[in-house]
């Protein structure tokens, strides 16, 4: 759930677009072959934060299955193979068109670093649009009362960096607009369970996708201010988003708490850690990427305890001796 803030090139007639891509042909030192290629994709789409997305699936599934087979059921895997790698290209790919223009001073996208740095290739842009297409496929898999959910997803996935709306430039709304990451849980809840969410899980996995979002935002306050770029971090200020981030967190625990209090515990974990970091001398920069193995831990427990509704502790425990 990754922050990155940015402006469009600007075209002859006032119009914002991505950067003018370049006409490389296959072979030539700008195309630099298949190989390459795919490591620039895998690169684009975040590894560390595929799961921001495929892990609401897991978790969605395990809450919505009454047996086994149903949480190996084919439309379940489909979603899942879905979001890990193509639904990451498209979110970030559109992100990196549209941000080219200050990624090239962002530090996170310097050569060798954890993100790539687009250049206005032609393919990039190809495989994005090619990634947002088979997501519409996924409409064929789900039942009519997931397609609203889904729909948002994309919507948001797309708006969120790209005109005529960007959410992402704009404050509160950059971090409210964040929710699309808990879609695709609430996607597989309704294909496998053929009814929706509990009202309140929603409302609690927005606003930790809310808090989460902002947190992201701080190591980019100062880029972002110096391209002129106004975000829910950059009004507040490194201080109060730490406040803004904790209190996201407490909210989401309380909703938790309407579906089940021992989830509401485990989301506490989320404003200790921040306060945390805001009262020791650990650098933002660093903490940042404490977070994809904090949320893969908190997603393994909810997804286990889930399991338990299928496959009581007491059986396993039974079948393992």
């Amino acid at each position: 759930m990754e922050s990155s803030g940015g402006t469009n090139a600007e075209t002859g007639d006032g119009r914002t677009g991505p950067t003018e891509p370049t006409n490389a042909e296959p072979g030539s030192e700008a195309d630099p072959g298949l190989a390459s290629r795919l490591r620039y994709l895998v690169t684009l789409s975040r590894p560390r934060f595929w799961f921001y997305l495929a892990g609401p699936v897991v978790v969605g599934v395990a809450f919505a299955a009454e047996s086994v087979p149903e949480l190996f059921g084919p439309v379940g895997l489909a979603l899942f193979a879905y979001f890990l790698l193509p639904a990451n290209v498209l979110l970030y790919g559109v992100n990196d068109v549209y941000d080219a223009e200050i990624d090239a001073e962002n530090p996170k996208k310097e050569a060798g670093g954890r993100e790539a740095r687009f250049s206005g290739e032609r393919w990039v842009v190809a495989v994005v649009v090619a990634s947002g297409l088979v997501g519409l496929g996924t409409f064929a898999l789900v039942p009519v009362g997931a397609w609203p959910w889904l729909g948002a997803f994309f919507v948001l996935a797309v708006e969120y960096s790209a005109p005529p709306l960007r959410f992402k430039t704009t404050p509160l709304l950059d971090s409210v607009s964040n929710g699309l990451y808990i879609l695709p849980g609430v996607v597989a809840y309704v294909a496998v369970a053929g009814r929706q969410p509990p009202a309140a899980a929603v409302v609690g996995g927005w606003l930790w996708a809310m808090g989460m979002h902002t947190f992201s935002a701080i190591p980019d306050i100062e880029p972002d201010r110096e391209a002129g770029i106004r975000t829910t971090a950059t009004v507040l200020g490194e201080e109060r988003t730490y406040a803004y981030c904790g209190a996201a967190w407490l909210s989401a625990a309380v909703a938790w708490a309407f579906v089940d209090n021992r989830i509401a515990l485990l989301m506490l974990a989320y404003p200790v850690v921040v306060f945390a970091i805001y009262w020791s001398n650990v650098d933002v920069d660093e903490a940042y990427w404490w977070y994809p193995a904090i949320n893969t831990v908190v997603g393994m427990l909810l997804t286990m305890g889930a399991l338990t509704r299928i496959v009581p502790p007491a059986s396993l425990l039974e079948a393992l001796r």
